[in-house]
């Protein structure tokens, strides 16, 4: 038995693309959230979630107010939805994969000449939602089938009309010959676009051509990827082909027989889920047929069982009671003339178990008889492997319902380690004792653990467990319980576990939580690692969560030290103060008066002169006297006036009101450095969007 993985598994361009682009804003301390799931992948988006990355439905979920930066995913989206971003005055960024994008811009084009386009896909993908929302005139079929039927009940309206076909990018492309060809011999001039993805179509090729030679094939992807299930459409016509998203789906009984085993995966899987996948494969086939052979009594025992098994009559079982014990053997009293004694290494399989560990004077024991000696009048006897006949039933029975059992490691050996439960002894490969990879194997020596068994050679009396079934079971439970406590303002404490661009991650036992860069602190910080050290012991407060995702946002802010409270005790409006610029954009400017707290200069307060640009008067850095014009305590927004110090315009007050309210409403982030980061909404949406749609991308 071996295996064989695709090359070209794993994520394609598009997609790659899609995730970087997601990466890279992380990288520069945006928020990000995305228009739908970024990838149909559920182990990437719960990756990204952690990283904190939110999933919104339609662009009025986005909170442009909090400097959220959306992406639209690399399926695409309608030429509505984006016009509705931009009319929302939302910064974005456009990861469409290009070769969507070349379809956007086909049936834009033919549109605007009355073509009736017809679209190969599935209806419920947003790829093919994206490519319809494009288009004037369209049918959609996702197979030859329903192709036939949209033309026997529209076939004179596309007689008259000039027809284009273009295809999703994952589609069949065994489907799309077949309906291109139909499609060429009943309409005279049809405009066909071969748009499958020229990965998906290797992709395709590459998954036929082993699933042909292989006995069966394994098929990596997220349950709602299109192109996997057509992956796994593929394999199950030519062999035995299961579909799973991760290792922790594979069933070796299903593969066990199999003597080469192939792999693919759709665009959309992350290559760790196929290198889990293929280890795990390899840990099985390694230790699947020579587990315990690193040690000799593994294999005599197994070889005398089932010699000892064999021929066993009812006259080769007694039952006896031990009424002795003595360091290398316990003797036992079986009814009979001879006196019957079972040598340490026929007590148990934990080659570690002292005798008066195993029993006591008195206790009655099922036993096997091993060799009778007349002469001598002895006869020895064997405890483990009558448990080991019933305990191997019960083994069986845990594999079948699932059962958790208990069992003790005995040894760790190359690959793993053995448990023994119910007398028989179950290898744990390496990659499933622990709940992740790393840990130490040989501190689980001589521990109690719980296990369930996931594969059993009946023929050969043997069985695979994993611990860490049972650990995540555990996990689940226990972040489960961790979540109906929590309740937003709680007091938690945790350690200080790690530390992106954008936040510290805080271990809070059950589950990570995160405190992001602006709750660290009232003042300005550059990075996490200035307020806190790695492992340090913290006190943080609940913002708030998501028991659904898994997500906790925490503040590490101390209300005691709010300078809003400050400013509201101390500071009303009418006070001056010394304000130092910190930010320059083209309608005003930030100016800084008290610690964390930032006020908008509108260019129409900068001066009782006409200022045209605010960096033709003041520079990062200028230390003006400025007065409180207006406090918004509900939307923590200020606005200062250095012109009501120098000369007073009554009533021209409120027009300036307003136009400085509606610069707060595209007000941008600066960065630490005092930089403006973005001149305008509108300029931050431009700056964002993917504005290379060539064909040739």
């Amino acid at each position: 038995m071996h295996v064989e993985v695709a090359s070209g598994a794993g994520f394609c361009f598009g997609v790659s693309r899609a995730i970087s682009a997601v990466e890279g804003l992380l990288a520069e301390g945006k928020l990000v959230c995305t228009l739908g799931p970024i990838i149909h992948n559920a182990y990437m988006v719960k990756k990204l979630a952690q990283k904190g990355v939110r999933v919104v439905d339609c662009p009025e979920d986005v909170r442009p107010e909090k400097g959220e930066v959306l992406v639209i995913r690399s399926h695409g989206v309608a030429r509505d939805v984006i016009e509705k971003i931009k009319k929302l005055n939302i910064m974005y960024l456009d990861a469409t994969c290009p070769f969507v994008k070349k379809i956007h811009n086909i049936v834009s084009d033919t549109s605007r000449n009355a073509d009736v386009i017809l679209i190969a896909g599935d209806k419920s993908h947003p790829e093919v939602f994206g490519i319809a929302g494009h288009c004037a005139d369209f049918y959609i079929f996702s197979d030859y089938e329903e192709l036939l039927d949209i033309i026997k009940k529209n076939g004179e309206v596309l007689a008259r009309a000039n027809v284009l076909a273009v295809a999703q990018t994952t589609f069949s492309v065994s489907q799309w010959r077949r309906c291109a060809d139909f499609l060429r011999s009943k309409f005279e001039g049809v405009k066909i676009f071969h748009t499958i993805c020229g990965a998906t179509a290797s992709r395709q090729d590459e998954a036929c051509k082993l699933s042909k030679k292989a006995d069966v094939m394994l098929v990596i992807g997220g349950r709602e990827s299109s192109n996997t299930a057509k992956l796994f459409d593929i394999c199950q016509k030519n062999c035995k082909s299961f579909f799973i998203e991760t290792a922790d789906d594979l069933r070796f009984d299903d593969i066990k027989k199999a003597k080469l085993i192939g792999i693919t995966a759709g665009a959309s899987t992350p290559v760790d889920i196929i290198e889990e996948v293929k280890r795990k494969m390899e840990d099985f086939l390694e230790n699947n047929d020579d587990v315990g052979q690193n040690e000799g009594e593994e294999a005599s025992f197994e070889q005398m069982l089932e010699e000892s098994l064999k021929s066993l009559t009812t006259d080769d079982k007694v039952v006896g009671t031990v009424v002795g014990i003595a360091p290398n053997e316990v003797y036992v009293d079986v009814g009979r003339k001879q006196a019957g004694f079972i040598p340490a290494d026929e007590l148990s399989n934990d080659p570690n178990a002292k005798p008066e560990d195993v029993v006591k004077i008195g206790d009655e024991l099922n036993l096997l008889i091993m060799r009778t000696n007349d002469q001598d009048g002895t006869i020895m006897l064997s405890k483990k492997r009558i448990d080991a006949l019933e305990g191997f039933k019960e083994i069986i029975e845990a594999k079948e319902n699932g059962a958790v059992l208990s069992g003790k490691v005995t040894n760790v050996i190359n690959g793993g380690i053995i448990v023994v439960t119910n007398g028989i002894k179950v290898f744990i490969p390496a990659s499933l004792a622990t709940v992740s990879r790393g840990e130490s194997l040989e501190d689980l020596k001589g521990k109690e653990v719980k296990l369930r068994i996931i594969d059993v050679n009946e023929r050969r009396r043997r069985a695979v467990g994993s611990i860490r079934s049972v650990l995540m079971d555990a996990k689940k439970a226990d972040i489960e319980s961790f979540f109906d406590t929590l309740e937003v303002g709680k007091t938690l404490r945790g350690k200080v576990k790690s530390f992106t661009n954008y936040g510290a991650f805080i271990d809070l036992g059950p589950i990570d939580g995160m405190v992001h860069i602006s709750e660290l602190s009232w003042d300005r910080v550059k990075h996490p690692s200035d307020v806190l050290n790695l492992g340090d012991e913290v006190e943080v407060w609940v913002k708030s969560f998501d028991k659904d995702a898994g997500k906790i946002s925490l503040t590490y802010k101390d209300n005691g030290e709010n300078p809003w409270e400050t400013l509201k005790n101390d500071y009303p409006v009418g006070s001056v103060v010394d304000a130092k610029i910190v930010g320059l954009t083209d309608y005003g400017a930030f100016a800084n008066f008290l610690p964390g707290i930032d006020g908008l200069i509108h260019v129409s307060q900068i001066s009782n002169r006409r200022v045209d640009k605010p960096r033709d008067v003041l520079s990062i850095g200028d230390v003006v006297k400025a007065a409180i014009i207006d406090i918004d305590f509900d939307r923590h927004r200020i606005s200062l006036s250095i012109k009501s110090l120098l000369e007073d315009k009554g009533d021209e007050a409120g027009s300036d009101e307003e136009e400085m309210n509606s610069a707060y409403d595209v007000q941008p982030e600066v960065d630490n450095n005092g930089e403006d980061a973005v001149a305008s909404g509108e300029a931050e949406s431009e700056k964002f969007e993917d504005t290379d749609t060539s064909a040739d991308e």
